[in-house]
This record gives structure tokens, C-alpha cells and sequence, in this order.
């Protein structure tokens, strides 16, 4: 078993990944989080109690864990903060066992504003984005102009970067988006009276994350969102702004390839997504909205409806192939449950063509009809089973279907919300 495994999302995120880590962190000495921002929500039920994370580690909920947010993740302090503050007001142990890249960068106010401006003047052709400020904070990245966490603790430095960035920032905001630009001088008494706060878990999370390796410590890497909404690998331009795939573990953690060992990839038993973007398998009318009605498909960060749609298996066998998938873990099983016939898509149809890999255009996947496979579905009940065997015939069915055309093995099955409702094949770190 590894000592370094990572797990990730296979679909257009929304896979259930937060029950999956916190069921794998009790394994686990070190949580990371390495991509991504306060944009993805993980859910999990602990003694019937929910708790809804952004930015934070699900392995938070194990006091005895450390938790790592990465240099690859950007940061909304105040997200942050308010997050921190909550969790603690529900008893939630947030203290040392927390620590923040120094390395990872600020979302900023501005940011924010020109993401949400960016977005309105798009009109019907809009991505879809949360507006939490994602996107422009990645830039400032790339552009070499972005305010990293660590700069919170040099005052001076994180005054001139502020008004350095808002000469630009206030003149697109005013000129281009006709909106109100920002005083320099109130953002950065916002984000110093942060730094206060934030300085005790700011730390070099390469150097913890490495050492805890060398150690022989058990670290599990958290992703956000899914594969299919990766920035190189998804459907672009309807992505996320980072590497969601495994291969944004090693740049967002400072842990080299050779010491990750598993990748696990999280797979919903059937397919959903949020915002716009082509989708093959969506199924429109009531039996798309008892899906999602069944199984919560409501945005845990933006409340948003998610469309909902068919399992598909082209789609997988791009994920399984850009993260070279150890393993899967199939969630939310019980929300099939009762249906008479159940369908996977095993190829698509584009323009009188078969095809069997997945497009790397969204202008082609949006005219690809999908090609099904008929199932039998099972009548009986699976939800909070915990054992294979006691599924329903047509279950494991279903499930043996999945293996066969993706070449790749069920460690575990999501039975429900709570912990223990779960079915382990394989035991995995």
C-alpha cells in the first residue's frame, strides 16, 4: 500500500469526494489540498451532522490530522476565516493542525469584481463561473503579478503590490466595464487586518509535506472539482482555472512524481454538472429532475440546480486515462435505486460517425449524441449496505459493467452520506 496516494475527481466534479477523504483520512497522518479555491464545496455527514468545506482539508474533521492547503490553491482570506470561525463555533478542532502555503495566492477583491464583469458582458455565452474570483486570480498568477499569502507579512511589499495591481485593475474596471474601481489604500487595511489572523498557519507546506514522506507518514492529496473540468484536459473553455487531474498534485503541493503512488479516481453513479458546456448524456424532464431531486444535486458552494445525466463511460476512459487511475470509488449508488432500466453510454455519434475517445473540442462534444447501453435496473433497496454481496444482482451488475469497459477495478462503493455507509473491496493506504 502507499505511502502518498491522491484522489480525484473523474467527472465534472460533484463526485462526492469530501465523504470519500474523510472516510480515507482516518487512514492518513497528512491532508492536502493542492488546486483550486473557496469554488468547490465538499459535503460530509458525521453523526448526522453536516458540514459544508470550501477551502479547508475534509480530513479537518479528524482533530488528529494535519491539514494542507497547498501552494496550487488560491485563497480568499476572508473565506478562509469565516470557514475557520465556523468550524470552530461547531466544535471543530482548527489550530495547529492547519497550515497554509506561504506560496499560495491571494483572491482579491478586485479580482472578484472583474470576474463577476467579465461574466455579465458575455451575456448567453457565458462560462458559468462562480464569480468567486478564480479565474482572474489565476492570471495575476501567470502574469506574474499575483499577491501570495506569505506577503501578508511584509507590510510594505503588500502595499506596493496592491497599488501597483490597481492602476490596471481600476482602469478595465471604469473604462472597458463601466464599473467603480477600488481605493488601494482600503483593500490593503482589509487584508492586513487578515494577516494578523492568518499568520499562525502560514508555513513552507513543501518542506512539511515532504518531511512527513521521509517520515514513512501516510499523505492523502485532496482534489477539487473533477478531471473533465481540468484547464488542459477539460472541456474547455467551460473549466476550472487550475490542474484538477493527478497531475496537479506534484506543481500545487511541491511533491515530486515519483513519490505519489495510488491515484484513485471518484466516479458518481451517474453524471452531472454545473454551468454551461456541452454534456451528451443529460437527461432533460422528470426523470433529470428526480436525480437531482433524490440525489441533493444542488451546488454545496453556490446552491446552483446541476444538470444531471447518464453514466458516461467515454468520458471516464479519458479520466482514467490522463490520471492513470489505480482504482475507483463509485458514490452515490442508491439514488439508481428503483429504476426500471438503466443506461450507460459506451460510444458517441458525431456527424454519422461512431467515435469511442472523447473529444478535445467542446464545440464537437456539444454535437455528439450518445451511444447506450441498456442495463436492467434493481428494485431493492442499497442504500447504507455494506457488504458486495448484499447488493442486488442487477447492482453488481452495473457495477461489473463499469469495470469491464474501464479497465479499472471498484475499490469502494458509496452506499449513502454517512460515514459507515459504506463497501470496501480493497483497503487503500
Amino acid at each position: 500500500m502507499s505511502r502518498a496516494l491522491v484522489v480525484v475527481g473523474t467527472q465534472w466534479g460533484d463526485e462526492g469526494k469530501g465523504k470519500v477523504v474523510d472516510y480515507l483520512t482516518e487512514r492518513a497522518d497528512v491532508v492536502v489540498r493542492y488546486q483550486g479555491g473557496n469554488n468547490a464545496g465538499h459535503t460530509v455527514v458525521v453523526n448526522s451532522e453536516k458540514f459544508i468545506l470550501h477551502l479547508i482539508p475534509s480530513g479537518i474533521l479528524h482533530p488528529d490530522k494535519l491539514c494542507v492547503i497547498g501552494n496550487g490553491v488560491v485563497v480568499n482570506p476572508e473565506a478562509l476565516l469565516q470557514e475557520i470561525d465556523e468550524l470552530k463555533k461547531r466544535g471543530v478542532k482548527v489550530d495547529n493542525n492547519l497550515r497554509v502555503s506561504r506560496s499560495a495566492h491571494l483572491i482579491m477583491p478586485y479580482h472578484m469584481a472583474v470576474e463577476g464583469a467579465r461574466e455579465t458582458a458575455k451575456g448567453d455565452k457565458r462560462i458559468g463561473t462562480t464569480r468567486k474570483g478564480i479565474g482572474p486570480a489565476y492570471v495575476d498568477k501567470y502574469a506574474r503579478v499575483g499577491i501570495r499569502v506569505g506577503d501578508l507579512l511584509y507590510p510594505e511589499i503588500l502595499r506596493e503590490k496592491i497599488e501597483m495591481n490597481l492602476t490596471e485593475v481600476n482602469f478595465i474596471l471604469t473604462r472597458l466595464y463601466n464599473q467603480e474601481g477600488f481605493d488601494p489604500e482600503e483593500v490593503y487595511t482589509q487584508y492586513r487586518g487578515y494577516a494578523e489572523r492568518i499568520a499562525p498557519y502560514i508555513a513552507d507546506t513543501d518542506v512539511l509535506i515532504n518531511r512527513a514522506l521521509d517520515e514513512g507518514k501516510k499523505v492523502l492529496f485532496e482534489g477539487a472539482q473533477g478531471t473533465l473540468l481540468d484547464i488542459d484536459h477539460g472541456t474547455y473553455p467551460y473549466v476550472t482555472s487550475s490542474s484538477a487531474s493527478a497531475g496537479g498534485v506534484c506543481t500545487g503541493s511541491g511533491v515530486g512524481p515519483t513519490r505519489i503512488g495510488e491515484v484513485l479516481g471518484v466516479v458518481k453513479a451517474y453524471t452531472t454538472r454545473v454551468g454551461g458546456g456541452p454534456f451528451p448524456t443529460e437527461i432533460k424532464g422528470p426523470l433529470g429532475e428526480r436525480l437531482r431531486e433524490r440525489g441533493g444535486e444542488y451546488g454545496a458552494t453556490t446552491g446552483r440546480p446541476r444538470r444531471c445525466g447518464w453514466l458516461d463511460l467515454v468520458a471516464l476512459r479519458h479520466s482514467v486515462r490522463v490520471n492513470n487511475l489505480s482504482g475507483l470509488i463509485l458514490t452515490k449508488l442508491d439514488i439508481l435505486d428503483g429504476l426500471d432500466t438503466i443506461k450507460v453510454c459506451t460510444g458517441y455519434r458525431y456527424r454519422g460517425k461512431s467515435i469511442e475517445e472523447f473529444p478535445k473540442d467542446a464545440y464537437i462534444l456539444q454535437e455528439c449524441e450518445p451511444i447506450y447501453r441498456e442495463l436492467k435496473g434493481w428494485k431493492r433497496s442499497t442504500s447504507g449496505v455494506s457488504d458486495f454481496g448484499m447488493l442486488p444482482e442487477e447492482a453488481r451488475s452495473y457495477i461489473n459493467v463499469i469495470e469491464e469497459v474501464l479497465g479499472v477495478k471498484v475499490d469502494i462503493i458509496s452506499t449513502g452520506q454517512k460515514r459507515h455507509e459504506i463497501i470496501v473491496r480493497r483497503e487503500v493506504l
